[in-house]
């Protein structure tokens, strides 16, 4: 499975993002996925997951404000991101989720995103 993140930019706080996430794999119908992120010189988080049937969740510090999707025919996913903060800084990568939360396939090329005060 390959993975591809874009859409990461430089905005300023208050402003809005989308990401988007290229999986190429045949199993991505049935993949819980996620959006991950990794600011500087913090662990890697989980911030926003979809089941395969369209279910989300958020992280307490994004609810609200992203708002994850997928494409099941197109095997993609995107992350719309609203009212940005300094601390939504970071490189934002895209995974399979594992029952455990944890990654499910190798890291691809994140993206990144910087948000200005």
């Amino acid at each position: 499975v390959q993975l591809q993140a874009s859409g990461g930019g430089l905005v300023q706080t208050g402003g809005s993002l989308r990401l988007s996430c290229v999986v190429r794999g045949n199993i991505f119908s049935i993949t819980p996925m996620g959006w991950y992120r990794q600011a500087p010189g913090k662990q890697r988080e989980l911030v926003a997951i979809i089941s395969s049937s369209g279910n989300a969740n958020y992280v307490d510090s994004v609810k609200g404000r992203f708002t994850i999707s997928r494409d099941n025919a197109k095997n993609t996913m995107s992350l719309q991101m609203n009212s940005l903060k300094v601390e939504d800084t970071a490189v934002y990568y895209c995974n399979g989720v594992e029952i455990t939360g944890n990654m499910k396939w190798p890291w691809g090329q994140g993206t990144q995103v910087t948000v200005s005060s």
